[in-house]
C-alpha cells in the first residue's frame, strides 16, 4: 500500500503565498551565485544561470557545491599568485 503523508496547514505558507517571500542570504557560493531561505517559510531558493531563482533540489545543491569549490579553488591560487 502507498500512504501519503498529509500536508500540513501553515501560516507562514499562506502567509507568503499572499504577500510573497521575505528571502535572507543563507550561503554565497561565489560572489555572483547565493542561496536564499524565507525568513518566513523556511523555503530554499538558488540563483540560476540566466539570473533567476529557483527552488533548491538536491541537483542545483550538488551543482552549488561543486561551483564553491571550483571558486574557493581559485580564490586561493589568486591569492597565492598576489602575494
Amino acid at each position: 500500500m502507498n500512504k501519503q503523508q498529509p500536508t500540513l496547514f501553515s501560516f507562514a505558507k499562506v502567509y507568503c503565498s499572499v504577500f510573497g517571500h521575505k528571502l535572507r542570504v543563507s550561503k554565497n557560493i561565489t560572489n555572483h551565485v547565493h542561496e536564499y531561505r524565507c525568513k518566513k517559510c523556511g523555503m530554499e531558493m538558488t540563483d540560476t544561470a540566466d539570473g533567476l531563482l529557483a527552488r533548491l533540489t538536491p541537483k542545483f545543491k550538488e551543482t552549488n557545491a561543486y561551483l564553491a569549490k571550483i571558486h574557493e579553488r581559485r580564490k586561493r591560487i589568486f591569492l597565492a599568485k598576489a602575494s
